[in-house]
């Protein structure tokens, strides 16, 4: 499964990468995400509830940051397991645009368990959604920071 977004966001690059590297942000941002705590250089645990309907159970997992440029990019790994284990991966790129940022988010993504039989078309829309959440949460923390 597939995903994009490209999302602007008011705000110097190098502020909009801070906020990208920021685990409080992150969890915050992050629909179903209770915790996003560090376990070591660019990794982290992750702990949250599916926020997909029919979905809701508790997950648990890891997410990796590698292929780091500062501030223009990086890959994001996340893995969970059980009955809904998911792996994903997603390069983030930002491009600085006068004094906005461009995002770029360009992600694939295996879904395991019961959420492989739901079927990636309708996955792939709520995974969108969800993307969407995230960066326009991102974006509204860092443009209300910016002055």
């Amino acid at each position: 499964m597939r995903v994009e977004g490209q999302y602007t966001i008011g705000a110097p690059i190098e502020r909009v990468w801070a906020a990208l590297q920021d685990p409080e942000a992150l969890r915050h941002c992050i629909p179903g995400c209770e915790v996003l705590a560090p376990t070591g250089v660019d990794s982290y645990e992750a702990r949250g509830r599916i926020p997909v309907p029919g979905f809701g159970e508790a997950y648990a997992g890891q997410v990796v940051l590698s292929e780091q440029d500062p501030p223009r990019r990086y890959r994001l790994t996340v893995q969970t397991d059980g009955s809904h284990a998911v792996r994903a991966e997603a390069l983030v790129e930002l491009t600085a645009t006068g004094a906005s940022t461009v995002v770029k988010v360009t992600a694939d993504g295996h879904l395991g368990g019961a959420m492989a039989g739901i079927g990636q078309r309708l996955l792939g829309g709520v995974a969108k959604g969800l993307l969407n959440q995230v960066f326009e949460c991102i974006k509204r923390r860092v443009e209300a920071n910016c002055g």
